[in-house]
């Protein structure tokens, strides 16, 4: 990496195409995920503009080619404090749209409860939406 310049080499590598994602998504119009992102007002932070900035905070952070730039808070930036690296699952479980039911205190998904509890995802979604189960109601095996 050569700061001075700008050239750092890492053209084409997963973490800059990572990088140009998320700075298209939040500064082009004409980036087809643009409506979901710079469209509902999610910015890069200054810093992260650059990319050598954003490197040496993703290799600080916990960054492997196995994981993905997750916000934290859907409607917040992307900047340090509320980004991390995550796995496929978890990123999926982070989702503007993904529910989440607390039961007896444990926090989880559609999908978590149905793994937790052998009920078919889509039941629970039937009893959740159609018959406004909750709680412990919801992953009742029977109910009356």
């Amino acid at each position: 990496m050569n700061i001075g310049n700008y050239k750092h080499g890492m053209t084409g590598t997963r973490l800059h195409d990572i990088w140009c994602g998320m700075t298209s998504r939040c500064t082009n119009p004409n980036d087809k995920n643009y409506h979901n992102y710079g469209g509902r007002g999610i910015q890069v932070c200054l810093a992260w503009r650059d990319f050598v900035v954003f490197h040496d905070w993703a290799i600080a952070n916990g960054y492997d080619d196995t994981l993905t730039l997750d916000r934290k808070d859907n409607n917040g930036n992307y900047e340090p404090d509320n980004c991390r690296w995550a796995t496929n699952v978890e990123q999926q479980n982070n989702r503007r749209y993904v529910i989440n039911i607390e039961i007896d205190g444990i926090i989880d998904t559609f999908s978590g409860w149905s793994k937790r509890t052998g009920i078919p995802r889509t039941t629970l979604k039937t009893r959740y939406y159609e018959q406004g189960l909750r709680g412990s109601k919801l992953i009742a095996k029977r109910w009356n």
